[in-house]
C-alpha cells in the first residue's frame, strides 16, 4: 500500500486548540511547525511536538526567518488577542500561503478574518456550543454538521422503521432522510459490534445505532420520532 503523505503545517497559537490542534496533528504523522510568542507555553510542549518555536507572529520577517513562507498549508490559532490573529493571516496571506485556516472567537472576528485572506475560518467554541444543543435537544446521540444546511447524526430508528427493509422505509418521502450506516445492538458471531454501509436490504432493530444524514430540519424531525 502506498504511504499516504500529508503537507506540514504550521500552527500559530498554542493555546488550548492550537496546542490540541498540533498535538493531534503531530500523532497521525503530520510534520507540524508550532509557534507562539509565551515561551513558558512554547517550554511545555518541547517533546510533544516535532518543532515549536517561540516567536512574533505579527513580525513578518520573523516568519520569514522561520521558513513559513515555504509552508502550503497554516492555522492562525490565536485566541483573545483579536488584533494579532488579523495581522498574523494577513501577513500569511502576503507571504502567499495557499492554504490559510483561522479560528474566530465572534462573527465580527470571523468576516474580518475572512476578507484579509483566511481561506477557511473556524469558530470552536461557536459549533460546540450548536453541537451540544442538537444533543440536549432529543434523541441525537452526536450530531455533525457538513454544511450550512446539512448533517449527520447518531440516533437509533424510530419504531415505524424496525423490522423492515430499509427499502420499506419510505425514510427519503417521508423525512426526507437516507440511514447511510448502522451499527447492530447485539453481537454478531461472537465479534464486537461495529458500523456496516446501510443497503436496501437492511432490516433496522430498535436497539441499533444508525447514522443519517439529510438536512437539518429533517434530521431533527426524523430524531424526535419514537
Amino acid at each position: 500500500m502506498a504511504e499516504v503523505r500529508t503537507e506540514p503545517v504550521v500552527v500559530i497559537g498554542l493555546g488550548r486548540f492550537g496546542s490540541a490542534l498540533a498535538r493531534e496533528l503531530a500523532r497521525r504523522g503530520t510534520e507540524v511547525l508550532g509557534i507562539d510568542n509565551r515561551p513558558k507555553v512554547v517550554q511545555s510542549l518541547v517533546g510533544q511536538l516535532p518543532h515549536v518555536i517561540t516567536a512574533d507572529s505579527t513580525d513578518i520577517e520573523a516568519l520569514r526567518q522561520l521558513g513559513v513562507a515555504e509552508f502550503h498549508r497554516a492555522v492562525v490559532a490565536i485566541g483573545t488577542d483579536i488584533q494579532a490573529s488579523i495581522l498574523t493571516t494577513s501577513l500569511l496571506v502576503e507571504l502567499g500561503i495557499p492554504d490559510i485556516w483561522a479560528k474566530a472567537i465572534s462573527s465580527q472576528h470571523g468576516n474580518i478574518l475572512g476578507r484579509v485572506g483566511a481561506h477557511h475560518v473556524v469558530a470552536p467554541e461557536h459549533d460546540m456550543g450548536e453541537r451540544v444543543a442538537h444533543l440536549l435537544s432529543g434523541r441525537i446521540l452526536d450530531y455533525v454538521e457538513v454544511d450550512a444546511d446539512f448533517a449527520v447524526i447518531k440516533t437509533k430508528p424510530p419504531r415505524d422503521v424496525v423490522g423492515m427493509p430499509l427499502r420499506e422505509s419510505r425514510l427519503r418521502s417521508r423525512w426526507g432522510v437516507t440511514v447511510v450506516a448502522v451499527k447492530p445492538e447485539t453481537t454478531v458471531g461472537g465479534r464486537r459490534p461495529t458500523f456496516t454501509y446501510a443497503t436496501p436490504d437492511t432490516v433496522l432493530s430498535y436497539g441499533d445505532l444508525i447514522l443519517v444524514v439529510g438536512a437539518v430540519d429533517n434530521v431533527e424531525r426524523f430524531a424526535a420520532t419514537e
